[in-house]
């Protein structure tokens, strides 16, 4: 068989330069190019996605849902924006989620998912599916991020020479509390009510920490059952591991960038000591498993290759 032709709509920022970067190393592909005069003009993009095996797309939400019409039903697409993932007939490309994995192998319409939503579905929907939490719980969730989750103007506006103060230290943002991940976040956990969730920004480049306190206490469960559900749900996940309760973390500390570079994603099930709180923490690259990283294992899926390949471990 020939290469798969892949093309990436949108390859200038930071999501699509690192798949173009994961993409140029490996020699299964042929990378279809477009022409600057061309890439404004959606007619154009389109033209170029149709001849492509698999295409990303790696633009603003109303760029993604322009030109999504104009394609083919055929031709593979994997959308790394917000716009398609709660759309009618798109999987969501989370595989260790329980059915995604197959239907990721004969999807044409994956929505690759946010980061931060990543990070909270991750400990959550598998303890709603299982019927731990109930579909009626209202949780809370702190997620934080390195600037590089800002793309190339906050990028800029942190690596130039400071003037701005307020930048040395970690800034919780989406205040008004109408965070764009919040539709995935409620619809792929099943839970009826998105979270009450507040991202923050630190100074650090990469690296993702999401933060999800519980009441066990009054879910009717322990942090033991708790962490033995997740466990057994995770297991045999080559790229996210589970924790035993209480155990894995650095002397008492977590520092959010301790995976930046990975593809992976690990889940920390702490407690106190009578277990009758808990905290969830998701640790992963928003860069890795929540962005780039996570559309290069879907796209592996996709196209019938191994899943892990050209992912960092």
């Amino acid at each position: 068989m020939g290469k798969y032709k892949i093309f990436v709509d949108g390859s200038s920022g930071t999501t699509g330069l690192r798949i173009a970067d994961r993409l140029a190393e490996r020699d299964e592909f042929e990378i279809l190019k477009i022409s600057e005069a061309d890439r404004k003009d959606v007619r154009a993009r389109a033209a170029v996605i149709n001849e492509s095996d698999l295409s990303f797309l790696c633009l603003p939400d109303d760029a993604a849902r322009e030109v999504v019409p104009l394609l083919r039903d055929d031709v593979r697409i994997l959308d790394t924006s917000t716009a398609h993932r709660t759309a009618p007939g798109w999987v969501y490309g989370l595989p260790e989620l329980h059915g995604t994995r197959e239907a990721l192998k004969t999807a044409t319409r994956v929505a690759v998912p946010g980061c931060h939503a990543t990070g909270f579905i991750a400990p959550v929907a598998p303890l709603v599916e299982l019927g731990i939490i109930p579909k009626a719980a209202h949780l809370n969730v702190t997620s934080l991020t390195g600037y590089s989750g800002g793309g190339k103007k906050m990028i800029a506006e942190y690596e130039a020479e400071r003037t701005n103060k307020a930048l040395n230290a970690p800034r919780p943002y989406g205040l008004a509390l109408h965070h764009k991940h919040l539709p995935e976040m409620a619809a792929v956990t099943g839970l009826d009510t998105a979270p009450n969730f507040v991202p923050v920004v630190a100074d650090y480049y990469a690296g993702m920490e999401t933060m999800i306190p519980l009441d066990v206490t009054a879910l009717g469960v322990s942090a033991p059952q708790v962490a033995s559900a997740l466990a057994e749900y995770y297991d045999g996940q080559p790229m996210v591991k589970v924790h035993p309760l209480c155990e894995g973390t650095d002397g008492g500390f977590l520092a959010a960038n301790k995976l930046a570079g990975k593809d992976t994603l690990e889940i920390y099930c702490l407690a106190n000591p009578d277990g009758t709180r808990m905290q969830l923490i998701s640790l992963f690259d928003n860069l890795g498993k929540g962005s780039s990283g996570a559309a290069v294992q879907c796209m592996n899926l996709m196209l019938g290759l191994e899943e892990t390949k050209g992912l960092a471990r």
